[in-house]
């Protein structure tokens, strides 16, 4: 900074003795109190568990002028050990090993960011083979007890002058560096135009080359608020930003694009690229920057160095940028436990339904406004960055709890009650947000990302339009879903998954008619696994209809064999349940198609199981799809019937064979009179229609006689059989064969089953 007259003047107005202006503080402290003693006064450390050890070297140490904190190690952690930046330490080696390694390691800077800590361990009389490994520990010297005044002197003296050395290196370091930022301001860069500004007074100094690139006359000593008014009013908030975060250290660098109006009214468009200039102990003193006019060359948003900052669309901070800041926040912290931050990831609730009908134009204007609304309720020491497509991020630092981070989302959540205007028209976004809060317990701040990320799915599944935060239980399932993506993955190459058939029951003869195929999991350690604990996260990985598949395909292999030596009339066939990712898989037909030749079966052995809703959104596939597998004599049954679209269009429209009762009407049929008229409807609706009904969920003796009386076509439940392994369903076939009433065989073994575990 080029210092004004005023402060010139007082400069050498001062009394003699005052601070010069180029000395180091420390060095002229320790100038002004020995009369000419060239030694710095030092920030010393003492601890030790002997009460007096401390006073002695307490007292040794203030003598010689020294800012002093002793302490015992029990009343180190009151001690804010960054904040005072010991320059000279002296402890006692017996410290605990992990108190003692702590404390060496927040003693010890980077050369290049802050003076170097000498560090004295104060040990009884010690073998030399001891002193090595006092000096490996991270010591440089050390004190032998009893100690000596005179010796403890002496190694004050040697540690003062090594301080006294890292000073004037720094001193020389910073002089070096600003000597060097102001030769390339007082010469320039050919049509570049260097800018250098202080960021403690924001006084700025530009370069003769400014009067070039704006066109007229440019005052060369000015201030960054100043010359932000030659910025384009749409660049200025940008830039600004930019500058604060290098202001606050969050940035160590800057690049990016502006533009400004020469004084002919003449727009230009200029690339700034900037360093910033830091002490000895790390904090950011000023600014140096080249700002070369790209006009011609039209690099605003190609240059794919600018794009590492700024998102071209929004305008807000990038990744890259987003990344910088969260380490930053992330080391402050971990430094600082009082400054704590928070990271809010939010994506827009059903944005591809306004790229998918509106178009992705409109959709990019939603996102412009979406950030400038972001902005506009953000802090200025927040970092709001667009992560991707529809994702953003902010990190807001200083959030002292999870009511604060939760007060931000509530800001931001309120902010979208109030629709955007594009082209003319009204439109409403909201979004789901997730919150994960900084803790000691976190080695990476990344992982931060991840948890928010998750939080933010968590929203989602809660209904959208809301905020999580990542808590502990969120962080167990988190994990335990990982380990089983990792075991269904390892799952589907070795084929753990095999088929379980539960039988379906004619009412009106007692015969078996089939079995449905239901999934079960093998797993090597817990055993069957229902798909109810892991059908969802298999969806989520793409990897369900490979499990559907495998199943499928096993089941195929085992019904034509069961004819065979089964020959029971109607030929047993096989029900298999069809997922919507499935159902919508172009080769599905093929694929089928296949598998029956392969396994020497005929279309009219299987049925697929589709729910409503797979029709209802996909209709004209449906229907393309239905009439092919129509063409190939495959049966279709609609799977919980009743508590979809219930739209009976779709009944006419499509080859449907059969309606499959949903449990929960079945379930609640004798208790709920509702439930009941629900499941005559559908039975008085099948028989009008030709369709088969079946009722699944049959639990008790009381369900079946009711469903037999409302002329329901077929059952299952695990009343008359739970789901089987492939041995268990040949055992039945074995025993019911040859009966005349299949049902009655098997409720009648399964009295006696029961009545032989009684009496046992």
């Amino acid at each position: 900074m080029i210092p004004s007259d005023s402060s010139a003047n007082k400069a050498e107005r001062a009394p003699k003795g005052n601070l010069r202006r180029n000395d180091p503080p420390d060095a002229q402290r320790g100038r002004n109190a020995a009369g000419g003693d060239q030694r710095p006064l030092l920030r010393c450390l003492v601890v030790s568990h002997d009460v007096d050890v401390r006073s002695l070297v307490e007292s040794m140490l203030k003598v010689r002028r020294h800012t002093v904190t002793s302490c015992g190690p029990d009343e180190l952690d009151g001690i804010d050990i960054d904040g005072l930046a010991p320059q000279l330490a002296i402890i006692d080696w017996r410290l605990p090993d992990r108190l003692a390694l702590d404390l060496i390691g927040r003693l010890h800077h980077d050369p290049g960011s802050a003076p170097t800590c000498q560090v004295l361990a104060i040990a009884e009389e010690n073998s030399g083979s001891e002193a090595s490994a006092i000096l490996d520990a991270g010591y440089c010297d050390v004190l032998s007890e009893p100690l000596e005044p005179a010796a403890v002197e002496a190694r004050i003296r040697v540690h003062e002058q090594i301080a006294g050395q890292f000073l004037r290196l720094e001193k020389a370091f910073a002089d070096l560096h600003q000597s060097h930022e102001r030769l390339l301001i007082s010469c320039g860069g050919q049509a570049d135009g260097m800018w250098d500004a202080d960021l403690r007074t924001g006084e700025l100094v530009l370069s003769p080359e400014w009067d070039k690139l704006i066109g007229g006359p440019v005052d060369r000593q000015t201030t960054v608020d100043r010359w932000l008014d030659l910025v384009d009013e749409e660049d200025r908030d940008r830039i600004r930003q930019l500058i604060d975060s290098v202001a606050r250290g969050e940035l160590h660098s800057l690049e990016g694009h502006y533009r400004v109006f020469r004084a002919d009214g003449a727009s230009r468009r200029l690339l700034v690229r900037g360093e910033t200039v830091r002490d000895g102990a790390g904090e950011t003193l000023r600014l140096v920057c080249r700002h070369t006019d790209v006009t011609e060359d039209h690099l605003a948003f190609d240059e794919p160095r600018t794009n590492l900052l700024i998102d071209p669309l929004t305008r807000l901070a990038s990744r890259t940028v987003l990344l910088d800041r969260l380490r930053h926040a992330f080391a402050r912290a971990s430094r600082m436990k009082d400054k704590p931050f928070a990271v809010l990831f939010f994506d827009i609730d059903r944005f591809k339904n306004v790229n998918d009908s509106l178009g992705h134009l409109v959709g990019d204007k939603l996102l412009m406004a979406i950030a400038d609304r972001v902005r506009s309720i953000c802090r200025p020491s927040d970092t709001v960055c667009r992560f991707g497509g529809d994702e953003f991020v902010i990190v807001a630092e200083d959030v002292e709890s999870v009511r604060d981070a939760t007060s931000i989302a509530g800001r931001l959540h309120q902010e979208f009650q109030v629709p955007f205007t594009l082209d003319g028209s009204e439109a409403y976004a909201t979004v789901s947000t997730g919150i994960a809060m900084w803790h000691p317990g976190y080695d990476k701040p990344e992982n931060l990302l991840r948890d928010a990320d998750n939080a933010m799915y968590r929203a989602k599944e809660l209904g959208r339009n809301r905020y999580a935060v990542f808590d502990e239980k969120m962080h167990a399932e988190v994990v335990a879903t990982l380990e089983l993506e990792n075991d269904l993955r390892r799952a589907v190459a070795r084929k753990e998954f095999l088929p379980f058939y539960q039988p379906i029951i004619s009412l009106d003869r007692g015969n078996l008619v089939g079995f449905e195929v239901l999934a079960r999991w093998r797993h090597p350690t817990r055993g069957l696994v229902r798909p109810t604990e892991f059908i969802h996260v298999a969806e989520e990985m793409g990897i369900a209809v490979q499990i559907d598949r495998l199943v499928a395909e096993e089941a195929c292999r085992q019904l034509r064999p069961w004819q065979v030596q089964y020959r029971l009339d109607p030929p047993i066939s096989i029900s298999l349940n069809i997922s919507t990712t499935q159902f919508l898989q172009l080769e599905l037909v093929s694929r089928i198609d296949h598998t029956l030749r392969q396994s020497g079966l005929y279309g009219r052995d299987i049925k697929l199981e589709v729910t409503e809703s797979v029709l209802m959104e996909n209709t004209e596939h449906a229907t393309a799809m239905l009439d092919q597998l129509s063409a190939l004599d495959i049966g279709l049954s609609i799977d919980d019937f009743g508590t979809g679209y219930s739209s009976l269009a779709y009944l006419k429209r499509f080859e449907i064979d059969s309606l499959k009762i949903d449990y929960s009407f079945v379930s609640r049929m004798i208790e709920d009179v509702d439930s009941m008229e629900i499941v005559r409807t559908i039975v008085d609706l099948g028989r009008n229609l030709g369709k088969t009904t079946i009722a699944e969920g049959v639990e008790t003796d009381a369900q079946l006689e009711c469903l037999r009386e409302l002329g329901v076509d077929q059952v299952q439940g695990f009343y008359i059989a739970r789901p089987m392994p492939a041995d268990q369903a040949a055992e039945l076939l074995d025993r019911i064969h040859l009966s005349r009433n299949h049902l009655q065989t098997i409720l009648v073994d399964r009295l006696v089953e029961e009545q032989n575990i009684d009496l046992g």
